[in-house]
This record gives structure tokens, C-alpha cells and sequence, in this order.
């Protein structure tokens, strides 16, 4: 994952005075040296507040540092192998991330604070997962934050230096750098952070790197987004499904209004939902933040043209994405009555469908006097149509969907209520509030016994068929999500979307190395043991250069790259 941390806002010193502290740090830094760099502890993989590092390599606009005990152990041909490695990061950073997202986004502050031309990268190692940060305490000198490195810089996982989603990475982080000088230092004003992370994120489909869907950025999006689609877009937790939901959000605001959002926003004065609105108007849009939103709820789960453009996503590699909604099961016969209570944030989708039933559908929505709700909903009729339609609610956030011969002539329905009340000031936690819902079915009784049999058939079918969907949906490991692994992974790992990939490879080797087949997620004792016959079943090629004999159940660098071997043929 990649993560931005906020500083409170700090006041810039201005004049001959801040000149004289900014040039006086300026120096000429050489390949060997050691700097002691303050990081972050919440996302150092162990809490530390300092890392000692040595500067292995410089470019006309780079600084690369990594952390010294990391590097002294390394082999010579290691070494040699890494700095080939960030040889071509710089030469993609020069040729093609710094002149692309400059060109896009204006500059970072240069020479900047500390006089240099030169971003510094920092490769330290960090929690499992993330991908780098930005501090924005490196931008002031020591006399405003003590903790300040005083430099252009940016921090890069250990564990990822030579990887190849690294360009991703340092793409996403650049942008921090440039958002800092554009918002903050020129504008005074500092940038919400989930519009900031999604800024950053969309720099990936900027520089074309989300082109191959298999493995790239995108689709590690789309797959934590389907984990927890009803995430806000605009409450801020550093998870990845904060990343997911403002990554799949922005997309299709930049497929239907444009780059342009993105940079009059950046340019603005404004910050957040209100930057947004400002750069749709300058750009002569009518439709604003909330209607967006809404047709982006709708769009993520038909995600169809035909029905309107609004209601689809154009990128090429999401045209087959549909967001698999929660699902309602109504009594095939008989009268119904359903009664529910939840509880959303602002700028949250919630999806959910109704199947089954018999006769005329009633549904009753209610919230709170004074919040603003908006409840699309689709229905789809026996030939699969679907319609849109918008539930009108009066002063006291009530509304009231009728729908006539419900499960015969219509299969389902779909509400999509969303909270959009507070527009500004996104720091931290939001609050909830409530919502709910009652569903009556006044059922039908069918002419004669055959009739009903049949009616029940064709139903049961269609249930059938949309279990199956968010089956799919929800456990993309049994199908198509395992491409390859790249962290390492053992006992005690949960909830883990690498895990699924893993159990779900284990499973296709076959009885005899995973019976039980489970994809859950949850790396626990049978994966282990799947995992220790993998092993010995390939001790050749995993164990015995090891100086092993039996497995460990420990997926490490060498089970890896016996599995990605397998999963590349």
C-alpha cells in the first residue's frame, strides 16, 4: 500500500531570513556517505524513528539512500543487481514520470527547501503491504519542525526495490511532491487527503502503466474495492480500501469530464468536494460532486451503456467490472414483510439488491430529518432490462417505491442510498448515521398448480445464477485472481487477498496436496500443511539448496519463485 501522512499546516517563513536557512543547507552529496534520516514509525516495520543510510547512488535529479544494514549485507552481485535496478527507475523517473507529471501537474518546490535540485529516495523497511509515504514535515526547516530531514524526499519500501510496480510507486509519491508546492507552499492551502491519495493514485493511468491489466495497479484496486465497496471516498484511514474506493471513484470522473478536473482542482484555491465543483464549472460541466457520485453508484454495479453513458465506466479495462450487490432473498410465495436498520457515512455506496417474491412490491425508506439522501434504484424486468429511476423523499428524508407483479414481471430490484450532507472538512474519522428500510409483498396466488411450479423453477434458476455471481465476486481467487506472489507469507496471516492467491494455486495442484481446497484468506494450519507438501514435493528446487529436508510451511523467496514459475506457465 502507499500512504500519505498529514502535518498540520505550518506558517512559512518569508525574506532575506528563510533565504539564508534554506541556501546554507544546500551541499553536494557524495556516493558512500552516511545520514542518520528521521522516518515515520507508524509505518516502519519496527516503530523506529530514525534509520541510519548509506547514499548508493545519484542521477541529475535523484538522491538513492538505503538503509546500511540492509545494504552491508548484501553480496557484491546483489548490490550490482539492485543498482541496475535503480538505474532503470531513473531513467524511467527522467524520461518519462518527471516530465509526464510535471507537464500534467506543474513542479515540485525547486530547488527547494533544501536548495538542491535533487529529490532524495529512501528505500527503508516498512510494514507488510505498504508501498511508500511523504512527509510533509520534510518540506520545512528544523526551526519549524524539528523532525524535518530538510529535504525534496520521498520513502520507498525495502522489500520493493526491485520490483517492477516500483515505477508505480515513486509515480504516486512524486505527485505528494508536487502537490506540497502547488497547494500548500504557493496556495496556502492544504489538499484533503482523499483527494490528494486519489490524485496521486491516478498518476498510474497518467503514465500508462495500468495499460496490462494483469498485475498492474488497477486491478489490485478493483479487487480490494469488491472486498468493501461501501468504504467512503472521503473519510481518510490509510487503508486500501480507502485507496480502492477513491481510485475507482476518480476513474470515472476523469472517463467522463476529463484530466481536467484533476488539474483545476490541484490549481484552485479550493480544496476538496469544493475544488471539484470549482474545476467542473471552469470546465463548463453543469453536473456536480453529488450527481457524479450518484451515477457512480450506478455505474458500479450495472455499468452499462446502452442504458446511459453516465451509467458506465469507459476505461477499456473495466467495461466487464460490475460491483456484485448485497443480496435480499424474498419468500417465492405468500405475503412478505421485512424490516431493516443500518448505518452509512457520507459519500459511502450501499448496494443492495431484492430477489424473489410474489406480487406487489412495497418499499419504505427513512432517515433522519435534515441529512440528504439520494436513493437511485433499478429495476430489471423479466427480459433483463434494466431502468433507473430516482425515490423522491420528502422534508422528513421518507420515500415509498411501488412496483406492480413483482417477481413475475419484474426479477429485481436494486437501492443505492448514499449520505451526501457534509461537503467540507474531512480530517480524521467520520460519524454514521442511520437509515432503514421495510419491504411488503402482497402476494399473488397463480392460477393453478403447474403455474406455480414453473414460476418457482424459472425463480430458483435466477437465484441460482446471482448466487453464483457474487460467489465469483467474492472469492476472485478460485478464478482468475492468482497471478503471482510477491511477499512472503506464513502461519497467522488474516484476511490477506496474497493468501486467497496462495490457497487458491494449493488447491489447483490437487488432492493430494490441498484436500481441503479452502480460499479464505486466512493463513491457518491446513494452508501450512498444503504449503509443507507443496515444498517437499518440489525439495529439489526449494528444500535442498536451502540445506533442507522437509518442509517449513513458510512461503519464502524460494516457494515463491517455484509458484510464480508454475503460475507463468
Amino acid at each position: 500500500m502507499i500512504f500519505f501522512r498529514q502535518y498540520k499546516k505550518i506558517v512559512f517563513f518569508t525574506g532575506i531570513f528563510l533565504f539564508l536557512l534554506v541556501s546554507s543547507t544546500a551541499y553536494a552529496a557524495s556516493v558512500g556517505e552516511v545520514v542518520n534520516f528521521n522516518v515515520d514509525k507508524n509505518f516502519d516495520s519496527a516503530s523506529r524513528t530514525q534509520v541510519a543510510s548509506t547514499l548508493i547512488k545519484t542521477t541529475s535529479n535523484l538522491y538513492f539512500y538505503v538503509e546500511k544494514s540492509w545494504w552491508d549485507l548484501q553480496s557484491q552481485a546483489k548490490q550490482n543487481e539492485i543498482l541496475v535496478a535503480l538505474d532503470n527507475l531513473s531513467n524511467e523517473f527522467n524520461n518519462k514520470i518527471y516530465p509526464t507529471l510535471t507537464s500534467v501537474f506543474g513542479f515540485e518546490w525547486k530547488p527547494g527547501v533544501d536548495g538542491d535540485s535533487r529529490i532524495t529516495i529512501l528505500f527503508e523497511a516498512m510494514n507488510s503491504d505498504e508501498g511508500g509515504y511523504f512527509r510533509t514535515a520534510d518540506e520545512y526547516i528544523k526551526l519549524q519542525l524539528p523532525d524535518s530531514n530538510e529535504r525534496e524526499m520521498i520513502y520507498l519500501a525495502l522489500d520493493h526495490i526491485d520490483d517492477p510496480r516500483l515505477k508505480a510507486f515513486l509515480a504516486h509519491e512524486f505527485v505528494h511532491l508536487i502537490t506540497f508546492n502547488q497547494k500548500d507552499r504557493l496556495l496556502k492551502v492544504e489538499e484533503e487527503v482523499w483527494l490528494n491519495e486519489a490524485r496521486a493514485d491516478y498518476s498510474s493511468a497518467i503514465l500508462e502503466y495500468d495499460s496490462n491489466y494483469e498485475g498492474s495497479n488497477l486491478q489490485q484496486r478493483v479487487k480490494d474495492f469488491i472486498q468493501n465497496p461501501s468504504d467512503s471516498v472521503t473519510e481518510w484511514k490509510g487503508t486500501k480500501y480507502d485507496y480502492a474506493t477513491a481510485s475507482l471513484f476518480t476513474r470515472y470522473i476523469l472517463d467522463h469530464y476529463g484530466i481536467n478536473i484533476l488539474i483545476d482542482s490541484l490549481q484552485s484555491k479550493y480544496v476538496g468536494i469544493d475544488s471539484i465543483n470549482y474545476a467542473l464549472s471552469k470546465n463548463g460541466f453543469e453536473d456536480d460532486f453529488n450527481k457524479i457520485f450518484t451515477n457512480w453508484t450506478i455505474a458500479s454495479v450495472i455499468n452499462n451503456c446502452s442504458v446511459s453513458r453516465e451509467y458506465c465506466y469507459l476505461n477499456q479495462n473495466l467495461k466487464n467490472f460490475r460491483l456484485a450487490p448485497s443480496l435480499n432473498f424474498l419468500p417465492l410465495t405468500g405475503n412478505v414483510s421485512l424490516s431493516v436498520s443500518n448505518v452509512t457515512k457520507n459519500w459511502a455506496g450501499n448496494w443492495l439488491k431484492f430477489i424473489g417474491g410474489d406480487g406487489d412490491l412495497k418499499l419504505n425508506f427513512s432517515s433522519l430529518a435534515g441529512l440528504d439522501f439520494q436513493v437511485p434504484y433499478i429495476i430489471e424486468d423479466s427480459e433483463g432490462s434494466y431502468a433507473v429511476r430516482f425515490l423522491a423523499l420528502d422534508k422528513n428524508e421518507k420515500g415509498e417505491i411501488d412496483i406492480k407483479k413483482f417477481g413475475t414481471d419484474y426479477k429485481s430490484l436494486i437501492i443505492i442510498p448514499s449520505l451526501q450532507s457534509k461537503l467540507s472538512g474531512f480530517d480524521g474519522l467520520e460519524p454514521t448515521y442511520p437509515f432503514s428500510y421495510t419491504i411488503e409483498i402482497t402476494g399473488n396466488t397463480p392460477v393453478g398448480s403447474q403455474d406455480l411450479i414453473q414460476q418457482l423453477l424459472d425463480r430458483i434458476a435466477y437465484l441460482k445464477a446471482e448466487i453464483a455471481k457474487l460467489q465469483s465476486q467474492n472469492n476472485p481467487g478460485e478464478n482468475n485472481f492468482c497471478s503471482r506472489l510477491n511477499n512472503n507469507l506464513y502461519l497467522g496471516i488474516s484476511n490477506s487477498n496474497e493468501v486467497k492467491c496462495l490457497q487458491a494455486f494449493l488447491k489447483s495442484q490437487g488432492q493430494d496436496i490441498y484436500p481441503e481446497g479452502y480460499v479464505t484468506g486466512n493463513f491457518l494450519g491446513l494452508t501450512k500443511i498444503a504449503v509443507i507438501k507443496f515444498q517437499e514435493k518440489y525439495a529439489s528446487e526449494i528444500l535442498t539448496p536451502l540445506g533442507l529436508s522437509s518442509g517449513t510451511g513458510y512461503v519464502g523467496s524460494s516457494t515463491r519463485a517455484k509458484i510464480n514459475q508454475i503460475l507463468g506457465g
